[in-house]
């Protein structure tokens, strides 16, 4: 009976009574939800206009906000930093439009021009090659099944195209949520580099003194976590740009460019995105030629030793280290849950839902030692955390 009271209290005595009460409660209240939603569909549009605005400020606040920082310690007011920050970036960017503007349209053109070309020539190839080898009779034979059972594709398209008024009517919202986003994030970009502090200072004060700590160091981590996470693979992105762009002008490949672009973004992606980048790079040294494909081959090699070893060890740190598993279990997830976005912030997302396990944690650590700890032996507390 004693070490079922003991028990009791662990797990939180009467506490727990009112803490299953408020989870039924809860309950209901999402079933009840789930009922009457089309009364907050007002709502969910509201608040899928102003996600994407609220996440390119943050994303650009952890870029900016260190920079602004440093400015203040030179005894520039903090409003003059911000100013003086979006004023030079602002000409920077209009220099770097202006100069390479030109350059990347034309080879946009000519590489949406010429990539079918290069598909066709490469497929081709690849039909020569497996006719003369000993694959000749299986790619006859799926030849024949693909003739076979595609041919309904062009009447598949065909209705597709009848239900074209929803596709462009789904366009242009996707267009005016892009435009809006555009628009609106620089103004809260600018207030969340002049009152981020304020913000989170309020915040903090609308909740019961008893919560504002560890409220406080739950929003540090969170914010180290993220911060550092998402400089570091802008940092990332941009050197893997500009070392491929160093090397496709080596070897001489065409649009160096918009590949070496096409790299440094989908780079944000670990994992899949070098897959994605190095695509289009490789189907167009194949069409060139083999010797070309094996200077990429080298290039890319480089590249990635480089990243490998001494940019993201440098540039990320030891601030967040996820185990490779888990990477590609949070993008798979991540990206069936949400698509696109959802590859790109799943890593910070998980970054947030671990520093908040891991304060969980620590409080049952802590809740453990104090009724089991004596007699059963108790966890390792980690300093920075008191109760």
């Amino acid at each position: 009976m004693k070490f079922s009271s003991r028990f009791i209290k662990f797990i939180g005595g009467r506490d727990l009574v009112f803490t299953l009460l408020l989870l039924l409660l809860i309950a209901i209240t999402i079933f009840v939800y789930n009922k009457i939603s089309f009364i907050f569909h007002p709502l969910i549009i509201i608040f899928s206009t102003i996600v994407p605005p609220v996440i390119l400020a943050f994303i650009a606040y952890y870029l900016l906000n260190p920079v602004v920082n440093f400015l203040e310690r030179f005894r520039i007011k903090r409003i003059w930093g911000i100013i003086i920050l979006i004023l030079g970036i602002s000409g920077l960017l209009t220099s770097v439009i202006l100069i390479l503007a030109p350059i990347i349209e034309t080879q946009i053109k000519d590489l949406i021009k010429n990539f079918p070309n290069y598909l066709n020539q490469m497929g081709i190839g690849i039909q020569a090659w497996m006719q003369s080898s000993i694959f000749g009779d299986y790619y006859d034979q799926g030849y024949e099944w693909v003739v076979t059972n595609l041919s309904e594709i062009p009447k598949i398209i065909g209705n597709y195209i009848d239900n074209a008024y929803e596709g462009v009517r789904n366009l242009v919202t996707t267009v005016t949520n892009v435009i809006v986003a555009l628009v609106t994030f620089p103004i809260i970009l600018f207030f969340l580099l002049k009152d981020g502090v304020r913000f989170k200072h309020y915040f903090l004060r609308l909740l019961p003194p008893k919560n504002r700590k560890d409220v406080h160091q739950i929003l540090k981590n969170m914010d180290e976590q993220v911060g550092s996470y998402i400089q570091g693979q802008i940092i990332v992105a941009t050197c893997i740009g500009i070392l491929l762009y160093i090397g496709y002008l080596i070897i001489g490949l065409d649009y160096a460019i918009i590949l070496a672009l096409i790299a440094a973004i989908t780079s944000v992606v670990p994992y899949l995105g070098p897959t994605i980048a190095i695509s289009p790079a490789i189907i167009i040294a194949i069409v060139h030629s083999p010797f070309m494909l094996l200077k990429l081959a080298i290039v890319w090699v480089a590249v990635q030793f480089l990243e490998g070893n001494f940019i993201s060890p440098n540039v990320m740190g030891k601030t967040m280290k996820v185990h490779p598993l888990t990477i590609i279990i949070v993008l798979l997830v991540a990206g069936n849950l949400f698509g696109l976005i959802g590859v790109i912030l799943g890593i910070p997302g998980y970054a947030i839902v671990k520093v908040l396990v891991q304060f969980c944690y620590e409080k049952f650590k802590i809740r453990y030692n104090t009724f089991y700890g004596e007699k059963y032996g108790a966890y390792e507390i980690e300093k920075k955390v008191k109760d």
